[in-house]
């Protein structure tokens, strides 16, 4: 904008909109003419304008996003754009710069402070009333950067709601005579309807925590208690984020509530204890946690795993199954009896492939039950049993009792033992398809394990369909990756010694806004499918090796887990770097 303009409005923005050639002029007129004189003096003009949902006038049109617009602002201004990543942020160290009135009165929110200057996200750069009272007030020099209207606004409520109940817990936590047991008491007669104001503090810290976590899609929220703090982290797309420091006894405080909220026994701290919440999301969403506690050298963690219902409605294609795995896949569960496993390590995207699938096979004309341990997520189409080790109800016990409950499917949620994989294979011989999981790293040996724990080769060759062997690999930010050769040596080692038909071209990862500048944002999986051939039921009743196992699979034409990956480096969803690092190389038989 112009040094000549004296106000910052919806009028004088839309003349520099149209100078700088992002906006038509008869657009700007109609809008103008359009909005009330009301909504243009309490909204922000960029945040009108935004809501047009406008193509830019340039050459190349673009979406006039309210970043887009920002950005603009950002550069007209001389000053830096920056975008509040709440994971960056030390809440309540950056809340104690500036106080809630005096930022709620001028719209502007502390986003990073060190021993030189304050950080100030403003959404009105024009505005510069507040500056010289902040400076003398924290004795600091003051760094303006442009961010988000909205932003700054939901940011305000949060950051300052947080900071406040952490602040408050943490003077409950300190005060004379009363530690964690005391907290404890004040959470039961909390449960009984006579809440203490200070509880409140706690409660609020939870809220925000959950809600945080769902709005930054993590999978996991672990609370780690150190010597002198507690840390707060959290899992996104596979990798573990520092969130908060706060004091531990804040931290003992929210792991009771939590445990509280979940039916846990708050006074135990000596023994591991699992449980699990169901709740809503602020948009009305249904999310299940399941929550584990672990008795350390500082105290108890706990860890939360988010289940989102949202991920069992994608399609097979959503959750990463190519067309000819999704149509080797639908033959193999369209079998009336038999045995199919999934395998990988833990947080392979197993459970999810399985739920989609019972999800896919539930219908009304089927009897569908699953043993568990525990259930990862209830599901109304199914008939759910949990594993129950304390009354000698294992899977083996629970399959034994589904096998009396007339069902058509059933799924076993893990075959651990020799016990478990008898049962299950009865089950396929009498005429009913099971769907189980193992852990091993690949598909024959998947083989290979059920002839080690005792089921024999003529009964694998009766029962056993396919094996799917699955990996999530973090899928490249779509907003920022870019274009980049394949070094050739690199790419033949790293699929040896498949060599036919590799493409020259990749993508690779860049880093902006959207992704936290990481340049991956999501993950997806890649398959390793095997399927049981006349061929290969004759190698497994002569050969118990893994590779004599692996090396029919491949002359049957499965694709190995590193291949899989390969097409999808191909086809620019990830990169090799990320393949390489959750999947075993190609081996020499691999032919």
């Amino acid at each position: 904008m112009s040094s000549s303009t004296p106000v910052f409005d919806l009028k004088n923005v839309l003349a520099e909109l149209i100078r700088d050639g992002l906006v038509a002029r008869h657009d700007a007129e109609s809008m103008y003419i359009g909005t009330r004189t009301r909504e243009r003096a309490e909204a922000h003009p960029l945040q009108l304008v935004a809501e047009q949902k406008w193509q830019s006038a340039e050459p190349v049109p673009r979406p006039l996003t309210i970043e887009v617009l920002m950005e603009w602002l950002a550069r007209k201004t001389g000053l830096s754009y920056y975008h509040i990543d709440p994971l960056k942020i030390d809440a309540p160290k950056v809340c104690a710069m500036v106080s809630h009135g005096f930022a709620t009165r001028y719209k502007i929110l502390p986003v990073d402070v060190n021993t030189r200057e304050v950080v100030i996200a403003t959404a009105n750069p024009y505005d510069r009333e507040w500056e010289k009272q902040l400076e003398h007030a924290t004795r600091l020099s003051i760094r303006r950067v442009v961010s988000n209207p909205q932003d700054i606004v939901r940011y305000l409520g949060e950051f300052y709601s947080l900071s406040r109940s952490l602040k408050g817990a943490s003077k409950v936590q300190t005060g004379a005579g009363i530690g964690v047991a005391s907290f404890e008491q004040l959470v039961e007669l909390g449960k009984m309807g006579s809440l203490d104001a200070n509880d409140q503090h706690i409660v609020t810290v939870v809220d925000w925590l959950l809600q945080y976590a769902y709005d930054q899609g993590a999978s996991d929220i672990h609370l780690e208690p150190r010597r002198d703090s507690g840390n707060v982290r959290f899992r996104i797309d596979g990798v573990m984020h520092l969130v908060h420091q706060i004091p531990t006894a804040v931290l003992n405080a929210v792991t009771n509530r939590i445990k509280l909220l979940s039916r846990m026994d708050i006074v135990e701290k000596r023994r591991p204890q699992d449980g699990r919440i169901k709740t809503r999301t602020q948009s009305g969403e249904e999310i299940e946690l399941r929550l584990s506690t672990m008795p350390t050298a500082f105290g108890e963690k706990l860890v939360l795993r988010i289940f989102n219902p949202e991920v069992l409605v994608k399609s097979f294609r959503e959750l990463g199954f190519t067309d000819d795995e999704f149509a080797t896949w639908e033959k193999l569960i369209a079998q009336p009896n038999g045995i199919i496993l999934v395998t990988g390590p833990t947080g392979s995207g197993k459970t999810t492939t399985l739920y989609t699938t019972m999800r896919h096979l539930a219908q009304p004309e089927v009897n569908v039950c699953t043993v568990e341990d525990p259930i990862e997520m209830v599901m109304p189409q199914l008939n759910q049993m949990q594993v129950q080790q304390n009354i000698g109800l294992g899977f083996a016990e629970g399959v034994r009792t589904l096998l009396r409950q007339d069902p058509d499917i059933i799924m076993i949620g893990e075959i651990r033992d020799r016990e478990t994989a008898e049962m299950a294979t009865q089950a396929a011989l009498t005429g009913h398809l099971v769907l189980s999981s193992l852990h091993t790293n690949d598909a024959p040996s998947a083989i290979a394990r059920l002839i080690d724990i005792g089921i024999p080769p003529y009964m694998i060759n009766a029962t056993l369909l396919g094996v799917v062997a699955q990996r999530l690999v973090r899928t490249l930010c779509p907003h920022c990756r870019k274009p980049a050769p394949i070094d050739e040596l690199m790419w033949q080692d790293f699929v040896k010694p498949w060599r036919a038909n590799l493409p020259t071209t990749a993508q690779a990862p860049a880093g902006c806004i959207e992704c936290r500048m990481t340049g991956y944002k999501g993950r997806t999986a890649i398959y390793e499918m095997l399927t049981i051939s006349p061929t290969m039921r004759q190698v497994i009743s002569s050969h118990t090796e893994a590779n004599a196992i692996r090396r029919q699979a491949l002359r049957d034409g499965m694709r190995p887990l590193r291949i899989s990956g390969a097409i999808k480096v191909g086809q620019g969803q990830t990169t090799m770097e990320e393949v390489a690092k959750v999947t075993p190389p190609a081996q020499a038989d691999d032919t």
